[in-house]
């Protein structure tokens, strides 16, 4: 391939940037995607070299005319990574259907907008490779998650279908489970419930946005073209299936 674009939503911080700053190394042009912070989106810019573009990650039409910019200005759409999420935690008999709405359309409903965008082209040029972001709390469950988790596990399912229906294409789709990784997200956890995680962790530690880039760029190389449906935990032994 020519043309190495690979677009990161979510990718202006946290795990996302971690994960573009792996694939710029690896030589592609990275296309960060983001919802609304300016100065995380041109800190961005000038750490990684990425090109940055606002848009809700929700919206099916936005996901369509985004990435049909990128195809027309940058070149062919050859890795796409939905790193994307957000959480609104609380326990279900308390939750409000707009937090419920909200959590499934960023997490899950983004999977969808943005793998229909770029799939009949990666088709089409018989390559692709896809990797979900989901999450230790999708493959086990959380209390007060159930917003988050069925969002995760739906992923999971959605990763396996889609690798089904493109493996002859020469499009892979893969998942990858992080347990806890130091980032903004978790740092919001009050920290005895932190400390309390982290026993959990046979390793006996948090992960780093790092260890997540480079299992994303492993699979967003050619050397896993034979890896497809795949999900892969990276959560330090906490959750072992």
């Amino acid at each position: 391939m020519t043309a190495k674009i690979a677009i990161v939503t979510g990718g202006t911080r946290g795990i996302g940037l971690s994960i573009g700053r792996r694939l710029a190394n690896d030589g592609f042009q990275v296309v960060a995607l983001y919802n609304g912070n300016e100065e995380a989106a041109k800190a961005c810019e000038n750490d990684i070299g990425a090109k940055t573009f606002r848009v809700d990650v929700t919206d099916f039409e936005a996901c369509q005319s985004v990435c049909a910019e990128i195809e027309k200005t940058l070149g062919p759409i050859t890795v796409l990574v939905n790193n994307a999420g957000i959480t609104k935690d609380g326990v279900l008999h308390k939750m409000g259907k707009d937090t419920w709405d909200s959590v499934i359309d960023t997490n899950l409903t983004s999977c969808f907008n943005m793998c229909r965008a770029v799939m009949m082209a990666m088709r089409e040029r018989s390559y692709g490779r896809i990797v979900n972001i989901s999450s230790i709390n999708g493959q086990k469950g959380q209390f007060g998650q159930t917003n988050y988790a069925a969002a995760k596990a739906g992923m999971i399912g959605f990763t396996k279908a889609l690798a089904l229906e493109c493996a002859n294409k020469g499009v892979t789709v893969n998942a990858v489970c992080p347990g806890y990784i130091a980032t903004d997200m978790t740092a919001q956890i009050k920290p005895e419930v932190l400390d309390s995680i982290v026993k959990q962790i046979p390793v006996g530690r948090m992960g780093t946005p790092e260890e997540i880039a480079e299992t994303v760029a492993f699979l967003s190389s050619e050397k896993a073209a034979f890896i497809t449906g795949s999900t892969i935990t990276v959560n330090g032994g906490q959750y072992m299936t």
